[in-house]
C-alpha cells in the first residue's frame, strides 16, 4: 500500500477526526470537573477545606489548578439566595481610622476625672455605634513578620512621630524612611530592655521556667515585653490611649501582646493569681496613694511567690534624686509608704539594687491572716472568702487583700500546689482543676479539650487556612477561649494568642488559661475590645455566635471584628450551621470572601466552619468633610 501524499485528503480528515476527538475530551473534562467543583462548593467539602488564603494556588482533583483571589473587590453580592437584599456596609470617614470606641479620648471627657476614671472603658450606646467599615490609612501594607518586627514596623501603618520626638534621648522609637526602628531603649537603664532583663534575671529566676507570665503596667512601647519573649516568658502589656497617641498600636504593630488599660477605678481584667511577674519602670501610677490601692489589685492578680519589680523614682532615691528632679523628702516619703504597704500586704523585699526593687507575694496566708487578726488596726484587711476574687469585668478594686485559697502547712503553695516550669506547664494537669474548684471540669475533660484542639489546628493548616503553617499570622484573637487548647495548640509557631473570655460563658476558665502559661482577659463581645484599629492578623470564634445571638445584634459583633482585623487577615468561626449561614448573610456586605467548610469529623456533624478573609482596601484623606472612599 502506497504513502499518502502530502496533500492527501486522507491526511486531512484523520487530523480533523482527532482534534474533534482532543475538543470532546478535554469537553467532558472540563464539565466533570466544573460539576466536582460545583457540587464541593454547595456542600462545604474538600475543595473549600482546601482554601488556600492571601492568593495561594490550590489543587482540585489533579485536575483543575485554580487560583482564590482574595485581591482588593469592590463589588459585592446585592441579594441573598433567598432572594433578600445583601446590606452593604459604606467606608467610615477616615477620622476613624484609629477609632477605639470604649477609649474614645472625647466620650471619656463626661467622665470624672478622680482616680483617672475618664480614662478608663467607657463604650458607646446602641445609638453611638459605628456601622461601617473602619478604613486603612493610604499606603497601609502587611506587617513586616516576625522575629524582624521586634524592631521594625511600616510608618504608613501607624503614621505618627510624636515619641519619636518625646522620647529621643529614652530611643523608644526612631523614624527611619518608610520604617519606623524600635531599638529597645525607654526608661529601664542606659543598656536598654536587654541588659534591664539581665540585671533582673540576676535577682530572680527567669531563665529556667520558672516565670512565664508577666504583667507589665504602663508599659510605653512595650519593648519589656518584647524582649522578654526570648527567655519564653510572655508579657501582658499594657498603657492607656493617652498623649503619646500610638503606645499600644506600635506595640501589637510589632507583633508585641498588648492592650489598652489603665489602673485607675475597676479591677484590670484578669482573674487573681494571674501573672508569676508584675512590673513598673516609671509608670507614673501612685503605688502609695488611694490608701494603697492599687498594689492591692496588683497583690490580687499575681500568683502566690509571684514578683512585683519596680524601677525608676522613688527607688535607690539617695542615689539618684538628682537626676529626677525631686526633692529627696518627697522622693524619701513615697519609697517609705510603698515599703510600708509592701509589708502590709505580707511582701517580702527581695533585693533592692541600682534603680530597681523587687518583693515576692507570700506563697500562702497563713501568716498573713494571723497577722491581721492580731493586729485589727492594720490595714488592709483581708477581704471575706464569700467575694470572688477572679470577678473582675467592671468590679470596682477593694482596699482589702485577697484571700489566697486555703493552705494546710506554711510550706504549702495555696491554689492546689506548685506549677509546672514552662514548657511542662503548658499540658500539666492545672491546679484549679486539680484542686476542684471547677465543677464539672476534671483532669480527662482537659486532657481530651487538649487532643481535640491538637486535632482541629492540624486540620485548619492542612485544609482551611495552609498559611497559618507557614508564619503569614502573628497576632491571633480566640474569641471564646474555654481552657485555651486553640493556643496550646498553637505554642509551636511563631504566635501568641489574646484568649478572650466572655463573662457570659458558662465556665470562668481564665485562671485555668493562665495557669496553663498563657494570656488572656474578660470581654463581653456585645462591647468593643481595648485595641486599635488593624492589630489582629487572625481571629477564631468558637460557639460565639450561638451565645450571643439572643443578647446582642451579631452585626455589631462582625463588625467589630472588622475594625481589629488586619486587611488579608482571617477569621475561622465554628458554629452551627444555621448560625452560620445568618453571619454568612452579613459578611456579604462586609468586603469578605467567606466559604463554610465540613467540620473536621466529616459533613454529618450539624457544627461547620465559617473561614473569611477580608480583602485589602484602604480610605482617602478627602479634599473636604466628604465621606471616605476607598
Amino acid at each position: 500500500m502506497g504513502k499518502d501524499k502530502p496533500n492527501s485528503p486522507k491526511i486531512h480528515h484523520f487530523d480533523y477526526a482527532r482534534r474533534r476527538r482532543v475538543i470532546w475530551l478535554l469537553t467532558v473534562a472540563g464539565l466533570c470537573c466544573f460539576f466536582y467543583l460545583l457540587g464541593d462548593w454547595q456542600n462545604g467539602g474538600a475543595i473549600s477545606s482546601s482554601l488556600a488564603l492571601n492568593k495561594a494556588s490550590i489543587s482540585v482533583a489533579d485536575c483543575v489548578s485554580s487560583t482564590l483571589d482574595f485581591g482588593a473587590h469592590h463589588g459585592s453580592p446585592s441579594t441573598n439566595k433567598d432572594g433578600t437584599e445583601v446590606r452593604q456596609f459604606p467606608p467610615c470617614d477616615m477620622k476613624y481610622s484609629e477609632y477605639t470606641p470604649c477609649e474614645d479620648p472625647i466620650r471619656g471627657l463626661n467622665f470624672p476625672r478622680e482616680m483617672l476614671a475618664y480614662r478608663e472603658r467607657h463604650c458607646p450606646g446602641k445609638d453611638e455605634l459605628l456601622k461601617c467599615l473602619i478604613p486603612a490609612p493610604p499606603g497601609y501594607k502587611n506587617p513586616i513578620p516576625w522575629p524582624q518586627s521586634r524592631d521594625y514596623a511600616w510608618y504608613a501603618n501607624t503614621p505618627h512621630k510624636e515619641l519619636t520626638v518625646e522620647k529621643a534621648i529614652q530611643k523608644w522609637v526612631q523614624f527611619q524612611g518608610e520604617k519606623l526602628y524600635f531599638p529597645g531603649g525607654g526608661t529601664f537603664s542606659t543598656g536598654g530592655a536587654e541588659k534591664y532583663i539581665e540585671d533582673i534575671a540576676a535577682l530572680i529566676p527567669i531563665n529556667d521556667g520558672t516565670i512565664r507570665t508577666a504583667i507589665d503596667t504602663g508599659c510605653g512601647v512595650a519593648s519589656w515585653g518584647a524582649y522578654l519573649l526570648q527567655k519564653d516568658i510572655l508579657a501582658m502589656s499594657f498603657a492607656p490611649r493617652d498623649t503619646h497617641v500610638s503606645q499600644i498600636q506600635f506595640a501589637l504593630e510589632r507583633g508585641v501582646p498588648a492592650i489598652l488599660g489603665i489602673m485607675a477605678v475597676h479591677r484590670m481584667p484578669y482573674p487573681a493569681r494571674a501573672f508569676d511577674m508584675a512590673h513598673c519602670s516609671r509608670c507614673l501610677i501612685p503605688w502609695g496613694g488611694h490608701d494603697n490601692l492599687y498594689l492591692i489589685e496588683v497583690d490580687r492578680v499575681l500568683r502566690p511567690g509571684g514578683y512585683w519589680i519596680l524601677s525608676g523614682p522613688p527607688i535607690n532615691w539617695k542615689n539618684h534624686h538628682k537626676g529626677w528632679e525631686r526633692t529627696e523628702e518627697s522622693l524619701k516619703e513615697e519609697q517609705d509608704t510603698i515599703e510600708d504597704a509592701a509589708r502590709r500586704l505580707c511582701w517580702k523585699k527581695v533585693k533592692e539594687e541600682g534603680n530597681l526593687a523587687i518583693w515576692q507575694k507570700p506563697w500562702n496566708h497563713i501568716e498573713c491572716v494571723k497577722y491581721h487578726k492580731k493586729n485589727t488596726q492594720v490595714l488592709p484587711h483581708v477581704c471575706s472568702k464569700a467575694e470572688d476574687p477572679d470577678h473582675a469585668w467592671y468590679r470596682k478594686m477593694e482596699t482589702c487583700i485577697t484571700p489566697l485559697p486555703d493552705a494546710k502547712d506554711k510550706t504549702d503553695i495555696a491554689g492546689g500546689g506548685p506549677l509546672a516550669k514552662w514548657p511542662a506547664r503548658l499540658t500539666a494537669i492545672p491546679p484549679r482543676i486539680s484542686s476542684g474548684s471547677l465543677p464539672g471540669i476534671n483532669a480527662e475533660t482537659f486532657i481530651q479539650d487538649t487532643k481535640a484542639w491538637v486535632k482541629r489546628l492540624t486540620y485548619y493548616k492542612v485544609h482551611l487556612i495552609p498559611p497559618l503553617a507557614h508564619g503569614r499570622y502573628r497576632n491571633i484573637m480566640d474569641m471564646n477561649a474555654g481552657l485555651g487548647g486553640f493556643a496550646a495548640a498553637l505554642i509551636k509557631d511563631p504566635v501568641w494568642v489574646m484568649n478572650a473570655m466572655p463573662p457570659e460563658a458558662k465556665d470562668n476558665t481564665l485562671g485555668v488559661i493562665y495557669e496553663r502559661g498563657l494570656i488572656g482577659t474578660y470581654q463581653n463581645w456585645c462591647e468593643a475590645f481595648s485595641t486599635y484599629p488593624r492589630t489582629y492578623d487572625l481571629i477564631h470564634a468558637n460557639g460565639l455566635f450561638s451565645m450571643y445571638q439572643d443578647r446582642c445584634d451579631i452585626v455589631d459583633i462582625l463588625l467589630e471584628m472588622d475594625r481589629i482585623l488586619r486587611p488579608e487577615g482571617a477569621v475561622l468561626m465554628r458554629d452551627e450551621v444555621d448560625v452560620l449561614t445568618k453571619v454568612m448573610g452579613t459578611t456579604q456586605g462586609m468586603r469578605w470572601e467567606c466559604r463554610l467548610a465540613d467540620h473536621e469529623d466529616g459533613p454529618f456533624n450539624s457544627e461547620k466552619i465559617l473561614v473569611c478573609v477580608k480583602t485589602y482596601w484602604v480610605g482617602e484623606y478627602a479634599p473636604s468633610n466628604s465621606t471616605t472612599s476607598d
